[in-house]
């Protein structure tokens, strides 16, 4: 969709960097006003603004002091979610040391007096 908006130069200049496109700025007031109010999430924001990672989502948002959209019911979400990823790591670490010296060992070419 292409929608034509005429803003004052003295009103542009508010959220308009010298020197910066200012459809850009425009699209990243959207963008940032549509997050703040729930209206987008991070991959729409991440759409708009032709980012590929949501990495680069958060840095923005940073950037301009907007924190993310994280509410209780994704704590309540992620809590289990880190334990049970802490548990996998902790197992994952202590069956490793054994696993690769098997590895090791299996690799190993016969020596001459084998």
């Amino acid at each position: 969709m292409t929608v034509t908006v005429e803003i004052p130069d003295a009103l542009a200049a508010a959220f308009v960097r010298p020197g910066s496109d200012p459809a850009r700025a425009v699209i990243e007031v959207v963008a940032l006003e549509g997050y703040r109010r729930k209206l987008l999430g991070e991959s729409q924001v991440r759409r708009l603004l032709g980012f590929d990672t949501r990495m680069e989502v958060h840095g923005f948002l940073e950037e301009h002091g907007v924190y993310l959209n994280y509410g209780m019911e994704d704590l309540e979400h992620d809590i289990p979610e880190a334990d049970r990823y802490l548990a996998l790591t902790k197992l994952l670490q202590n069956s490793a040391p054994d696993d690769r010296h098997r590895r090791h060992e299996s690799h190993q070419l016969p020596g001459p007096d084998r």
